[in-house]
């Protein structure tokens, strides 16, 4: 991509005239009659990877492989011959490859710029998109299971007791042994019924949050259960700042998350490589759940295990899917409800010899 490093000249346009702008998740170029960029928002310096100053007075098609495209569109919102127009270009930056985006050309009446641009990367739409459908889902799922928890925990209360009355009318040892069994089971249901309310119930403890604290809590539970042939390893950011939340959620939460991992290791624990990395980084300028965070924490957990069967992969944090014989299939959906409520999104990809759990939350 060609451009000229030209020190800005005085902006022709009032100060605060782009302020809504900069709230916007999409990069906005502002275009001036000759196709100069006039203006380009913070989300445009991410996804150009250039200061502002840099994008300043150059010509916007030049940013483009394909800029004589852009350049045309221009010419014609210049010329009022369309309101919009969207198309799909390409970008390149140093040592990436090229970078498809989505670039809507918006021509504007009653403004001192004849145009703007709105550019949007492909991939980042989709993972909107991703994200908003995980939410819409994630909602429904605890609206399901809340409502199924009622109407089992009702009759489950009945069940037991019917069973308790009937057992003190007994004096077979056998006919005692069903009676035991029916309790139990109604047992087994209850202590399944309220880890389905557990996020319902629990009151929210908010206060300061150190997300290194959050993992080394994990990383003892852990390895206090698997002392040997387990490795978790510690890559962290020092700077990340504290934040607001529930610590004991948050710890909850990953704890699941790692000890999935650590179930999923039990054939390397046996050989003695099994790994499982915790590694913190500053994310920025990040959507969450439709709202724009300048900062966002980053928290990954890797294993270097068999992978998520392709077929789970899109319903791990479905309520009762589990791969693991036994699994209850409750672990994952409770860590995203955690994490949802603290804003945040989770997401996992996964191949044969590593699985990446991505935590991502807001920051101050």
């Amino acid at each position: 991509m060609a451009m000229t490093h030209l020190q800005p000249d005085p902006s022709p346009y009032p100060a605060d005239a782009f302020a809504a702008f900069e709230l916007l998740s999409s990069a906005i170029l502002v275009i001036d009659d000759d196709g100069l960029i006039r203006y380009a928002n913070a989300p445009a310096e991410d996804l150009f990877e250039v200061s502002v100053r840099q994008l300043y007075a150059v010509q916007a098609g030049d940013l483009f492989r394909d800029g004589e495209q852009l350049r045309q569109s221009l010419e014609e919102a210049r010329r009022h011959l369309f309101a919009d127009k969207r198309q799909i270009l390409e970008i390149d930056r140093l040592g990436r490859e090229p970078t498809q985006v989505s670039v809507t050309v918006v021509a504007l009446d009653g403004q001192p710029w004849p145009a703007l641009i709105e550019l949007r990367e492909i991939e980042q739409q989709l993972k909107v998109d991703r994200e908003e459908r995980l939410l819409e889902q994630a909602q429904a799922n605890r609206e399901l299971l809340r409502n199924l928890a009622h109407e089992i925990k009702n009759p489950l209360g009945g069940l037991r007791g019917a069973a308790q009355l009937l057992e003190a009318e007994l004096s077979d040892p056998a006919l005692i042994e069903y009676t035991q069994v029916i309790i139990q089971e109604a047992d087994r249901l209850q202590t399944l019924v309220d880890r389905l309310l557990v996020p319902h119930r629990a009151p929210r403890i908010v206060g300061d949050v150190n997300i290194h604290e959050v993992c080394e809590r994990v990383r003892s539970l852990v390895l206090a259960e698997y002392p040997n042939g387990l490795r978790i390893v510690r890559d962290y950011d020092a700077a990340i700042p504290e934040f607001r939340g529930d610590k004991a959620q948050l710890i909850q939460a990953v704890l699941n998350v790692v000890r999935n991992a650590a179930e999923a290791l039990s054939a390397r624990i046996a050989a003695g490589d099994a790994e499982i990395t915790l590694r913190t980084r500053v994310a920025r300028q990040v959507t969450l759940a439709k709202q724009r965070f300048r900062l966002a924490l980053e928290l990954h957990v890797m294993d270097n295990g068999p992978g998520i069967p392709p077929e789970l992969l899109d319903r791990i944090f479905h309520p009762l899917v589990s791969g693991r014989e036994g699994g209850s299939g409750l672990g994952l959906t409770l860590t995203q409800t955690f994490v949802q409520q603290h804003e945040g999104v989770i997401e996992c990809d996964s191949r044969p010899g590593l699985t990446d759990f991505r935590l991502l939350l807001p920051l101050p």
